[in-house]
């Protein structure tokens, strides 16, 4: 049997590690600066979790396999439904509201396309205890300045309401308002003709189809789409969801992050269990990525995991998706992978190999970046690795040296040699290198 890499997943080298640390990190940075903690959940569970969550039919969509103990487990498609079971386990009588966050990976039994892999990684924010629309603003802001802070800022985060898609399915006189909400949320991945033909096949009428149409062009600044949603929707209830938008939108610009908001009521998301606000970030590109992330609020979940009634919101970033198009983009700082500076020990000498590690320790000790020659190459080819790597500076130890207590700095651009006492090397590179 050949040994291959499983299929809708990938090996990481260096290089990309580094590019998807970078990315990371920014991320990070801003998940703890608006003092979100991070958590880390098992990277299974059992599988009825997400069937309490999603049906049946999510099991289609899973890794979900039987133990040696015989227990239905699954590999987690998302953390949501992970954070939501830690939170009912061990911390519903902790103070409010809890702010936690994640960067992991994740699994899902999908055909692999491009941004679309069945191992991938994820970096999202749990709030969980506060139905105020101030919990909404607060992650929604993240949500905007996660993204600027990888250097992205040709994007829109796109805001729907799940309480207004109910209610246009009680409008068109629909039952089955779930099915409707995952048949406008594919409508990005049809051609109109397959749209049309879809809420044809789903049992509307022609009037009811145009009334779809209608409604998911109602999109655009909030100062033009919200009169025209209040135009469209008359019951208390909506009239009541339409004002929390308004509030949501002002709080946005407090934030200072108005101009990535658009609103669309056309926005379902793809998971049922949202009961409110949903939103969406788009960012135009040419490598065929859609959505880079989204989220909403989730009032209802908790429950449904056998915990007191408890609301939340949050939102996860697609970092397969949303690193390709940072790389695009020429966002991501050139990667270094080399050392700054490279010891070479000249001949076998122990005591030449003892001075080597020496010098080479304090500088790692100092927080430079440094290497040694492992592998006993003569100088000549050991200096031809070293210009291969594109490092710096070589320090280079021999017999004479030694003798005299003094090592050599080569500038490997220049050619140039200086000779300093062993215990003045550390400084030296330090000065060199602007460190």
């Amino acid at each position: 049997m050949k040994v291959e890499r499983v299929k809708g997943t990938r090996d990481f080298l260096p290089e990309e590690m580094a590019k998807r640390r970078w990315v990371f990190e920014r991320i990070r940075e801003v998940f703890e600066r608006y003092n979100f903690t991070e958590v880390l959940t098992p990277t299974f569970e059992y599988t009825e979790l997400f069937k309490l969550r999603s049906g049946e039919e999510v099991v289609k969509q899973l890794y979900a396999f039987l133990d040696k103990g015989g227990r239905d487990i699954s590999l987690r498609p998302d953390m949501t439904s992970s954070v939501a079971r830690l939170y009912v386990n061990s911390f519903q009588t902790a103070p409010k509201p809890i702010k936690w966050y994640y960067i992991a990976n994740m699994f899902r039994y999908e055909e692999p396309q491009s941004g679309r892999y069945r191992e991938f990684w994820q970096a999202g924010v749990e709030l969980i205890g506060s139905d105020k629309v101030e919990a909404d603003a607060e992650v929604i802001a993240l949500f905007v300045e996660s993204y600027l802070s990888t250097g992205l800022e040709d994007f829109t985060v796109n805001i729907g309401d799940r309480i207004l898609l109910d209610e246009f399915a009680k409008m068109l006189g629909v039952e089955d308002d779930i099915g409707l909400m995952r048949l406008i949320d594919k409508k990005d991945k049809l051609s109109r003709e397959e749209f049309v033909k879809a809420l044809r096949d789903f049992g509307l009428d022609e009037e009811g189809v145009e009334k779809v149409l209608s409604l998911i062009e109602i999109k655009g600044n909030p100062d033009e789409v919200l009169p025209k949603a209040e135009e469209l929707f008359k019951s208390e209830e909506a009239r009541a969801e339409i004002g929390r938008l308004y509030e949501l939108v002002d709080l946005l610009d407090s934030y200072g992050v108005s101009r990535w908001i658009r609103i669309d009521l056309g926005i379902a998301r793809g998971f049922d269990y949202y009961t409110s606000v949903v939103f969406e970030a788009i960012a135009p590109n040419d490598i065929g990525i859609g959505s880079i992330g989204g989220g909403g609020r989730y009032d209802n979940l908790i429950e449904v995991f056998g915990g007191k009634p408890t609301p939340a919101t949050g939102f996860a970033i697609g970092l397969e998706r949303l690193i390709p198009i940072l790389e695009w983009k020429g966002l991501i700082p050139e990667v270094k992978l080399r050392p700054d500076v490279y010891v070479i020990p000249i001949g076998n000498e122990r005591e030449i190999k003892k001075t080597a590690v020496e010098v080479l320790s304090a500088l790692r000790r100092a927080g430079i970046k440094a290497d040694i020659e492992l592998t006993g190459r003569k100088l000549r080819k050991a200096l031809d690795y070293a210009g291969r790597l594109k490092v710096p500076y070589v320090v280079l130890i021999g017999r004479r040296d030694l003798e005299k207590g003094n090592v050599t700095i080569r500038d490997m651009e220049s050619g140039e040699q200086i000779v300093v006492k062993k215990e003045e090397a550390v400084g030296e590179l330090t000065k060199l290198l602007g460190v």
